[in-house]
């Protein structure tokens, strides 16, 4: 089948669609900085290089994590969850159900709001807002819910008319038959709708009672951990799909393997997420030996999906390369566009991605969560994650859909290039620190972790590394906006401007058969590289006097 230009079917957007999506990307942007800001202060209120009270620190904490992985993550990813339904189209792409998109998305923005006015109005509950913290401040507590309530209904409208638009363009193809994207797409919405109504069933109960009108819930942290689950994966699931359309559109090149196969593979985060959350319960006492034992046969599954896509898109791309005369060992990667900045943020988010599964795997194993889970090695680790693939992916994704959407030429284009490398320095520096500093027992929800002077020296000697790549990444994120606002805000560009990538064709029997084996090396690569962090891990931890495992509350 042949590949459409999803660029150009953005840039052919009705006015009233791309003012939709331009809307959601300026508040998405909006609330990243509100989220580093915070971010920023919380580590430098951590390492010692600032001061705030208790509550002013613990307020900070909660509103960058609330801010950055409830609001940020899914504003943007709804955003791309529209914009590539739409560009579905064979005709003239289009939004479908679009009052409910935007009501969706006042929802959210609703929702942003209550959540921040929460934090600061009452006891700051931390992102997973546990009852037990609320104490007497049950009305700030109630608002704090609400705007987890007013987010489960934004992002479940927002899903519905993703599916809605999929379903719509579905009958204008020439084949009657779901492209790739549009498969996945309408995959990735259904996962949206299963996990708000998970949010639901964990927030509204505790909205209830902080309002007087319930009894206080009883299986709030059960139903926390179920819920963060799919939080956790739906990101890297909107994640690789983009990586799949950005690339694809950009260069031109799909799935060697074939539709039928890349859809196959995206059903995979349907198959295999849901059931391995037993690894998130970790630390419930009363989780059987069993449970946990197989807790930790299923969490090797989860990465499945996410290196089945990664398998494919790279295997694609450099079976084309070789088909077009590409030699040597690594030398298909030079005739890709670098210069290119979606393509460049994408190449690192790869990087960043295999670090932290290399890390994760340390963590998801039985023996170590009860130790690490509670220690600054989790935030260190998830960071490459959350801002290392997830963001950076993110931003690319902006930076190659604004020039349609918008209609203006991107700036700075070598700068955008940049930054993801610097980025990736700032990051190595938070989280080798960060883990180095968890793997002796530093604990991640301390404000003042240097206990009077009676912590291990680590973790001293850890803080400013901590503070400097919290300070890096702030800034190259920072930057990284400034240019993307400038650009929404620059002159209008010609539409000759947005150039279609030059169309090729899914499951090519020529380019099938040329040899590809990077992207196998490198999963091999991949596993012993998760293996060693492993043994790494063991051998510093017994190598402690005294371990202090994690209490309560994991992830």
């Amino acid at each position: 089948m042949t590949i459409q230009s999803i660029s150009r079917k953005l840039n052919d957007l009705p006015s009233s669609d791309r003012l939709f999506l331009k809307t959601f990307a300026g508040v998405a942007l909006a609330s990243l900085l509100v989220g580093l800001l915070f971010g920023l202060a919380t580590a430098l209120i951590r390492t010692g290089y600032a001061e705030a009270e208790s509550s002013t620190g613990y307020r900070m904490m909660t509103a960058h994590g609330v801010t950055v992985f409830f609001y940020w993550l899914y504003f943007a990813q709804m955003a791309f969850l529209l914009a590539l339904a739409a560009s579905q189209f064979e005709g003239k792409p289009r939004i479908a159900w679009a009052p409910a998109a935007w009501t969706g998305l006042l929802a959210m923005v609703l929702g942003f709001f209550a959540s921040q006015s929460g934090t600061y109005l009452g006891t700051p509950l931390l992102y997973d807002g546990s009852p037990e913290l609320v104490g007497e401040n049950m009305l700030s507590a109630g608002i704090f819910y609400s705007g987890y309530v007013l987010l489960a209904a934004g992002l479940f409208l927002l899903a519905a008319s993703a599916i809605a638009t999929t379903l719509a363009a579905k009958p204008s193809g020439v084949k009657d038959v779901w492209s790739t994207i549009g498969f996945a797409v309408t995959a990735w919405a259904g996962l949206v709708m299963v996990s708000s109504i998970a949010t639901l069933n964990t927030f509204l109960p505790a909205t209830a009672w902080a309002f007087g009108l319930a009894a206080m819930p009883a299986n709030h942290e059960t139903g926390w951990h179920l819920l963060f689950h799919n939080l956790h994966y739906l990101p890297l699931m909107g994640t690789v799909i983009i990586w799949y359309a950005v690339i694809q559109d950009i260069t031109g090149v799909g799935s060697i393997f074939g539709q039928r196969f890349s859809k196959i593979i995206f059903t995979l985060y349907l198959v295999f997420v849901p059931p391995t959350s037993l690894y998130h319960m970790f630390l419930e006492p009363d989780l059987s030996p069993f449970l946990r034992g197989l807790g930790s046969l299923l969490s090797l599954f989860i990465s499945v999906p996410t290196i089945a896509v990664f398998l494919v898109i790279v295997t694609s791309l450099e079976a084309h390369a070789r088909a077009r005369g590409a030699r040597g060992l690594f030398g298909w990667l030079r005739s890709l566009p670098w210069n290119n900045p979606a393509v460049s943020a994408i190449g690192w988010a790869v990087v960043n991605l295999a670090l932290g599964g290399i890390f994760a795997f340390v963590l998801i194993q039985e023996r170590l969560a009860p130790l690490l889970s509670d220690t600054f090695f989790v935030p260190a680790y998830f960071h490459f994650l959350t801002i290392g693939t997830v963001t950076l992916t993110l931003l690319a994704a902006f930076a190659w859909a604004m020039p349609s959407v918008f209609g203006r030429k991107l700036l700075a284009p070598r700068l955008l290039t940049a930054i993801p490398a610097v980025l990736t320095f700032g990051l190595a520096l938070f989280g080798g620190a960060g883990m180095a500093a968890g793997l002796s027992g530093m604990p991640r929800r301390v404000l003042d972790p240097a206990y009077d002077g009676a912590a291990p020296q680590v973790w001293t000697a850890m803080s400013p590394y901590i503070a400097a790549g919290a300070i890096i990444m702030a800034v190259s994120l920072t930057a990284y906006v400034v240019v993307l606002t400038a650009t929404a805000m620059g002159a209008p560009a010609p539409k000759s401007a947005i150039a279609p990538a030059t169309p090729r064709s899914e499951g090519d029997l020529m380019v099938f058969r040329q040899p590809a084996w990077t992207a196998s090396l490198a999963v091999a690569i991949l596993v012993g590289g998760m293996y060693a962090a492993t043994l790494v891990a063991f051998s510093i931890l017994r190598a402690l006097p005294l371990v202090a495992g994690a209490a309560t509350g994991a992830h």
